[in-house]
């Protein structure tokens, strides 16, 4: 997504004593974590995906009742769910290859037409009762296919509408979008199914893409990020291969030291749907109702943090790791809670770190590659955060099978933040001392000869 234009200066040839009381001011805007709406661009954008937001929550909340209805089976729900999926992990370096080649206006609106043909199609078929098994799976796998270009080509241009240091803003206001669309779209789902049927609730996803596609010709980006734009379109396309992303991202350190850190709270943290659901209806002895309210701090605790996260100017990796080991030790102490209440006082700032330290990391992720390579970088992600979502479940369960819900937190936290602190010793230790350089007959202290790499 995207933020705010940069303020007017007047010209170095011409200081005159009047822009000094504006100084403040124009300090002050950066750090406003609403900045990136400043731009029209950027809220007609948000307004756009939060339908496009709502319209496709309102088809997820019905689309496992609907596969259950087909087919009367749990499995083939899952199946379907994987099917979606897979793509995500085998093509999506092919997907943000293809976000680096063509425009990208033009990439995210025939993704976003695409998507919003197969919800159309999705929805005849429902309605003419003639959706079986094997016409969702093919579906299912199309529409996967189509997210691998689609997801990445959004997500940049929402960040090609501002200037690079309001991105972490506009991520902010992304997550605050996704949530609220989640919010509204699953409330409409049972009035929409209530009233209309459920083919309606992908109708209505369907005539969300396509509003997204009409906004899309009329973005204009703001005046910073023109130039950066521009600077990166005159960049020679010498290579435009899926290797050269797969080796750019390999050959970096902060990216890899990212994905260590995200892929280790992945598999034994955050997974909280799953951890603190057996933990409430187990040890604490809560039900359904005990966990809802779980679940609804967590997400109270989710948008505080997107909107302290906007507040970001210059996200780095040391910030996610030390967000991240904060979140593990708040795990720990979750895991150890004795009564439901201490545990709801827990979940607020584990899910703010959680939210903050998320926006940091898509800030670094997409603004540390250059322009031209930054579809393939997304691409590599997605595969990767594919494994994660896919093997980190399995994982956790049968560590919670092993040592229960409150060992599963405590152990994992504590993996968790000794991963990242071992981390953060391994990189202070590759540090080069300073060397003492004779000259003459003197020694002189005190100079460096090497520094510390950035």
């Amino acid at each position: 997504m995207s933020s705010l234009p940069t303020p007017a200066q007047p010209t170095p040839a011409q200081p005159t004593p009047a822009p000094v009381p504006a100084a403040p001011v124009a300090e002050a805007a950066p750090r406003s974590p609403w900045r990136s709406l400043r731009h029209r661009s950027m809220r007609w954008w948000s307004v756009a995906n939060f339908v496009s937001n709502a319209g496709t929550w309102m088809q997820l909340t019905v689309q496992n009742l609907l596969v259950l209805q087909i087919t009367g089976s749990a499995a083939a729900t899952g199946l379907s769910m994987s099917v979606q999926a897979a793509p995500a992990l085998l093509m999506s370096v092919l997907g943000g290859a293809a976000v680096d080649r063509w425009p990208r206006k033009l990439t995210a609106a025939v993704s976003q037409a695409l998507l919003g043909a197969i919800a159309f199609t999705t929805a005849v078929l429902v309605a003419l009762d003639r959706l079986d098994l094997t016409s969702l799976m093919v579906l299912a796998a199309v529409t996967g296919i189509v997210a691998t270009v689609d997801n990445p080509a959004c997500a940049l241009l929402g960040n090609d509408l501002v200037p690079a240091e309001d991105v972490p803003s506009a991520i902010g206001v992304g997550a605050l979008v996704f949530n609220a669309g989640r919010l509204a779209g699953a409330a409409l789902a049972g009035v929409t199914v209530g009233f209309l049927g459920t083919s309606a609730a992908y109708f209505a996803n369907g005539f969300s893409f396509l509003f997204v596609t009409a906004v899309i010709p009329f973005l204009r980006p703001a005046p910073g990020a023109v130039r950066r734009v521009a600077q990166g379109g005159r960049r020679p396309q010498r290579d435009m291969s899926v290797r050269e992303g797969l080796t750019f991202f390999a050959r970096r350190p902060r990216l890899l030291a990212l994905a260590g850190v995200t892929g280790v709270s992945a598999v034994f943290g955050r997974n909280y749907g799953l951890t603190l659901a057996v933990l409430v209806t187990g040890p604490l002895a809560g039900g359904a109702g005990a966990f809802g309210t779980v679940s609804t701090v967590l997400a109270v605790g989710g948008i505080i943090g997107a909107v302290l996260g906007a507040r970001l100017r210059r996200p780095s990796v040391r910030l996610v790791g030390a967000l991240a080991a904060a979140g593990a030790l708040l795990q720990v102490v979750a895991g150890l809670s004795p009564s439901l209440a201490v545990l709801l006082v827990l979940v607020l700032p584990m899910a703010v770190v959680e939210s903050v330290s998320d926006t940091a990391g898509t800030a670094v992720l997409q603004t540390d590659p250059p322009a031209h390579l930054r579809g393939r970088v997304l691409g590599v992600w997605s595969s990767i955060g594919t494994v994660w979502s896919l093997g980190g479940p399995p994982a956790l369960g049968l560590l919670m099978e092993l040592a229960g819900p409150r060992g599963a937190l405590v152990s994992g936290g504590l993996i968790i933040a000794g991963a990242i602190g071992a981390g953060h010793l391994l990189r202070a230790r590759q540090t080069t001392t300073p060397v003492v350089l004779r000259t003459g007959e003197d020694d002189v202290a005190g100079r460096a000869a090497l520094e510390t790499a950035a």
